[in-house]
């Protein structure tokens, strides 16, 4: 004989456990279809939200190579103060490089030697003989004593060779630059000059050097003069 319950409870019970399980069964998926949801509409609201974050913005619309190219100055903008610099007087003297441009070269040195400037002249192949540039440049601040290169249109002229022998070696220097022609030191510079080559009226040009020996011990000048 088989011993079956027949308790209205324990059918009772039965049915409401059945129950309760459909019911939380049913609560599990609607919750997970919420949950589902509000995940889909953040994934959605994530994904909308992207093209409006300002470093998005930012870097489409100004690309770094567009806010590279803005932002770097240009190479060219060294050069004028490069000028700007060069052309700014430095010694303070007040002493500037007289307007010699256009004027001949003789009297250009003249011009130099009164504001106590040096000189050097390089003569071209062209013709005349007028200055055409000058270096450092007309107009230029620059200590007294400084020599200014002038660049002649025409060829070196012809010079006279002074005969300086039996004079001070200082002063028969002066008389050689005043010529065109730069002294030679052969054997010192103090004393009497003894000797000099070329000797007076000799060929020369602008430029050319002329050897002098100058002091008690130089050789003396040979002579001349026609033996009888």
């Amino acid at each position: 004989m088989t011993d079956t319950s027949t308790n209205p409870q324990d059918a009772a019970g039965g049915g409401a456990s059945r129950a309760s399980m459909w019911l939380g069964g049913g609560l599990a998926v609607v919750l997970l279809a919420a949950i589902g949801a509000t995940g889909g509409w953040l994934l959605a609201g994530d994904g909308e939200k992207s093209p409006g974050d300002p470093l998005t913005a930012a870097t489409t619309t100004n690309p770094p190579s567009s806010r590279a190219t803005s932002a770097r100055p240009s190479t060219g903008r060294a050069t004028p103060s490069a000028v700007r610099t060069s052309a700014t007087p430095t010694k303070g003297t007040g002493l500037t490089v007289p307007p010699v441009i256009g004027v001949e070269f003789m009297q250009a040195r003249d011009m130099l030697r009164e504001h106590r400037l040096g000189w050097r002249l390089v003569f071209g192949g062209g013709a005349g003989s007028t200055v055409e540039s000058a270096v450092p440049a007309v107009g230029t601040e620059v200590a007294r004593g400084t020599t200014v290169q002038l660049q002649v249109t025409g060829p070196a002229p012809a010079a006279e060779v002074p005969d300086v022998v039996g004079k001070d070696c200082a002063k028969a220097v002066d008389e050689l630059i005043d010529e065109g022609l730069y002294p030679r030191y052969i054997s010192g510079r103090n004393g009497k000059v003894a000797r000099q080559e070329p000797v007076e009226d000799g060929s020369a040009r602008w430029n050319d050097e002329v050897s002098i020996w100058c002091g008690a011990g130089a050789p003396e000048q040979p002579s001349t003069k026609p033996t009888p």
